[in-house]
């Protein structure tokens, strides 16, 4: 029984220690690799979508979030904005207490028709470490991440932005320039996870 006790200890510490562990992937390392449904049903590739597109930006978003939903405009406008330039927006709600009914209504009330999923078991959010929504990265064609972070520095006020930080990073992308900043810190509702 003993031995049996000090095995599940050795092992709950080490399972502790990989969570501890998990990082989010490096500027310039290749971006984790996932494959989901959508909410209308379509199949989500990153590896494909970043072949097929000049930038994917991964984005963790939430319907319950005040700091996330104080973004859904930005969101949506940047979504459609850069679309034309070949680049693709993806939403992903890892959050163990919004299903999916929640989520696609919140899609339609905020006219987000940029592809969104659930990250069941929260297992996409694991592998890129994202602890907040939202929080988003930008993957360019060759699968490897360019910038993470928040989209911009002022939650409150659109018209008081004075850095638009994933506007920048897709901008340099498109423009074949570095990324001047590719990282800054995300804010926002910690990612309930299961």
């Amino acid at each position: 029984m003993r031995l049996f006790r000090s095995i599940l200890v050795f092992t709950a510490v080490c399972a502790l220690s990989a969570v501890a562990l998990a990082e989010s992937p490096a500027i310039g390392a290749a971006a984790p690799d996932f494959q989901l449904t959508t909410l209308d049903g379509k199949s989500f590739s990153l590896a494909s979508e970043a072949k097929a597109h000049k930038a994917v930006v991964v984005m963790f978003i939430s319907t319950q979030c005040p700091y996330s939903n104080a973004y859904n405009d930005r969101m949506r406008d940047m979504a459609s904005a850069y679309a034309s330039k070949g680049v693709v927006f993806a939403g992903l709600n890892s959050n163990k207490n919004e299903d999916a009914a929640k989520a696609t209504s919140h899609a339609k009330a905020h006219g987000h028709t940029f592809p969104i999923m659930k990250d069941p078991g929260n297992k996409v959010a694991d592998m890129y470490d994202a602890q907040h929504t939202p929080t988003v990265f930008v993957i360019d064609p060759q699968g490897k991440v360019r910038y993470e972070g928040r989209i911009d520095e002022n939650y409150e006020d659109p018209a008081g932005v004075t850095s638009p930080d994933l506007k920048n990073a897709l901008d340099s992308l498109l423009a074949g320039k570095p990324v001047a900043k590719t990282m800054t810190k995300a804010f926002g509702c910690s990612i309930k996870r299961v």
